[in-house]
């Protein structure tokens, strides 16, 4: 077993955060000590044995902290097991079909050999940060398309990797 794993994200209105600390909960649950932490607090990964990132997608780039997360590890990051995810879709296609990475994290996952990627559906409701996110909310195209299911599915497939050792079916 794995001793120590981190969900590194990046989050402007807090809906990725959740994601992450419902993944480092079954992450738990599976058996894996894990902790979610806002990527640009993590400053060391040397005491983790392996990594999750994830960001929210803004006009289809991961947020910048956890663009700058990747590039700042990068070495220690290739050599460790790894795993990405993304959150934003403001519909239900996350659910419904694979959505496969943006080119940045496309191109990050080639060269830093993560294990999987997955695209869950975001979140944006009243009160958001940003001018463009408050217009999407003010015209009825926000609301919350997480699938806490999928997602709590994804993360014990991640966590029987990492326990077993060998690729989760």
């Amino acid at each position: 077993m794995l001793s120590k794993v981190v969900v590194a994200y990046g989050t402007t209105n807090g809906s990725t955060a959740r994601i992450a600390e419902t993944i480092a909960e079954v992450l738990r649950k599976e058996g894996v000590l894990a902790e979610a932490v806002p990527a640009r607090f993590v400053t060391d990964i040397e005491s983790y044995d392996a990594l999750v990132v994830g960001g929210g997608l803004y006009a289809g780039r991961w947020h910048k902290d956890a663009r700058r997360f990747v590039r700042r590890h990068g070495r220690a990051l290739a050599g460790r097991p790894l795993w990405f995810f993304s959150s934003g879709p403001l519909d239900a296609s996350a659910t419904e079909k694979d959505i496969p990475p943006v080119p940045g994290v496309r191109r990050a996952m080639t060269r830093l050999n993560v294990r999987e990627h997955v695209t869950f559906g975001g979140c944006l409701e009243e009160g958001a940060k940003g001018f463009i996110a408050r217009k999407i909310v003010s015209s009825g195209k926000g609301g919350d398309f997480r699938d806490f299911g999928q997602i709590e599915a994804w993360a014990a497939r991640v966590g029987t990797e990492l326990v077993s050792g060998a690729p989760a079916e």
